[in-house]
């Protein structure tokens, strides 16, 4: 592909950048004579790329900023725009037919608003995507709906959904109760685990519990991953708080055995606002 110049002037000019023109860049930047870092990337040498920009718009939200989050889904965008072109390059597939795939996909999923389908809730209508996404996907088997769970998932939150989509088929505990007795069972067999001191055993018990824990997280209607990354940044905060303390009186963290640490922290907990 060779760029005139007068294509060039006219994407740096532009006095308002719309979809056409992303594409174009991206086409430009993959050329023979664009960027020759552009140029060299594949699907898996820009794959961290996308995952890193995916969360930073996650963050966004998090925060409640408006221009961060305009900017962070620009960058998802344009991961989104990078993939396609790689794929354009063979001929496999352009950005309109992604765009053409997914509003397929809303229209069939969405039988009560363009079809003649009634619901009377949001509980109907997430029933309802899930018996056409299941269908469409020619999941005929309880565990096919499992096996399609995305690996790639953060593990806590792949662990929710193989929970969620077992219990519609039955394979669950009838109360929040039930699934808590589990962590008490796999906690009891983690120690044993550690007293036997076989570190393979130790990490399928560490996961059995932890899968016990994603599994009453749903029960209580919790977010697992939510609620592990909230317990996170209250930890940061009583950390920071902690080390404060412990350089007002003149010492060293590191130096200080756990068991004045943990007055210190307890100190911590107490001058933070909120209760924590």
């Amino acid at each position: 592909m060779i760029t005139s110049k007068e294509t060039l002037d006219a994407l740096r000019d532009c006095p308002h950048y719309g979809i056409a023109e992303l594409l174009q860049i991206m086409q430009v930047l993959r050329s023979e004579n664009g960027c020759p870092w552009d140029r060299e990337q594949s699907h898996m040498s820009i794959r961290q790329d996308l995952l890193e920009e995916c969360y930073e718009a996650v963050e966004a939200i998090d925060m409640n900023s408006v221009p961060m989050l305009r900017e962070e889904l620009g960058d998802v965008l344009l991961q989104v725009v990078f993939h396609c072109q790689i794929e354009n390059e063979q001929g496999n597939f352009s950005f309109d037919d992604i765009c053409d795939e997914v509003c397929r996909k809303l229209v069939v999923r969405h039988p009560h608003v363009f079809g003649e389908v009634s619901v009377e809730n949001s509980d109907e209508v997430l029933r309802n995507w899930d018996s056409i996404k299941q269908q469409t996907k020619h999941q005929e088997t309880a565990s096919e709906t499992l096996e399609g769970v995305c690996r790639a998932l953060p593990a806590l939150m792949y662990a929710q959904k193989l929970g969620k989509r077992a219990a519609r088929a039955g394979m669950d505990w009838s109360s929040a109760e039930g699934a808590f007795d589990y962590i008490r069972r796999e906690t009891d067999e983690l120690e044993a685990a550690m007293q036997q001191g076989s570190q393979q055993q130790i990490e399928e018990e560490l996961g059995d519990l932890l899968f016990s824990c994603v599994n009453t997280a749903r029960h209580l209607h919790v977010d697992a991953e939510t609620a592990l990354r909230s317990a996170s940044m209250k930890f940061l905060r009583r950390f920071r708080q902690t080390e404060q303390l412990v350089t007002a009186d003149g010492k060293d963290m590191s130096a200080l055995p756990i068991e004045e640490l943990d007055r210190y922290w307890d100190q911590a907990k107490r001058q933070i606002s909120g209760g924590e």
